[in-house]
């Protein structure tokens, strides 16, 4: 519920405490007293972005649950109402436009900016849509994140999708690519890069996973 407001945003984790959020653990946490403080909504977002709201009756102290459901009525509508009115403030103020469209891409902007630290870099202004992320202690490139014809992959469409370009050993290649799913390096040295479509075929642990050798190997 509420994913539309922040449909292409990504999250900066910075803004988020500056706003208000206090982090604990994997999770950015915020609470508001709403409709007048008849009840008190909690936000938490973890760190790849998935957001989660909770509204407790100030008054009995129980959770309040219909605004998620299907429940029609003035009261209900105005109690989503106010809730969408703190979603889309902290959208607009703690969150930025996105370049990349798909979920995926997303998750992996967020992950990696708060499991390593890294933000993307934009290389290219003739490819706005292109960008990669390195390491710090050695400026090595550990992932590229690339909107491409899958005309580029092999496939007869010009359909455009994103993907991301990832290091692997060259022993382990042929057996990677014998896989679904997994196509040799688009745009990169093919014995030791590998490219994956962002369109959820493979799954954000796995993805988080392959990054995370990816970076190792850029050592």
């Amino acid at each position: 519920m509420f994913e539309e407001i922040f449909i292409r945003k990504q999250m900066l984790p910075d803004k988020l405490l500056d706003y208000g959020f206090a982090r604990e653990g994997s999770l950015y946490l915020y609470e508001q007293k709403i409709m007048n403080n008849a009840f008190c909504l909690n936000i938490s977002i973890d760190v790849n972005g998935h957001l989660e709201t909770k509204l407790t009756d100030s008054d009995t102290n129980e959770e309040y649950i219909l605004y998620k459901t299907d429940a029609c009525g003035a009261y209900v509508g105005e109690i989503r109402t106010a809730i969408e009115t703190v979603l889309e403030d902290i959208s607009d103020k703690c969150y930025e436009v996105s370049v990349f469209k798909t979920n995926q891409a997303n998750m992996l902007i967020s992950y990696i900016r708060n499991h390593y630290g890294d933000d993307l870099e934009f290389l290219w202004k003739k490819f706005p849509d292109n960008a990669i992320w390195r390491r710090k202690d050695n400026k090595k490139w550990y992932a590229a994140i690339l909107t491409v014809s899958k005309s580029k992959l092999g496939f007869d469409t010009e359909e455009r999708v994103e993907i991301i370009d990832l290091r692997l050993r060259p022993d382990e290649m042929e057996a990677l690519l014998s896989q679904e799913h997994y196509y040799p390096g688009w745009h990169m040295n093919k014995k030791s890069w590998y490219t994956i479509i962002l369109d959820d075929f493979i799954s954000d642990e796995e993805l988080r996973h392959r990054v995370d050798m990816s970076y190792e190997l850029a050592k």
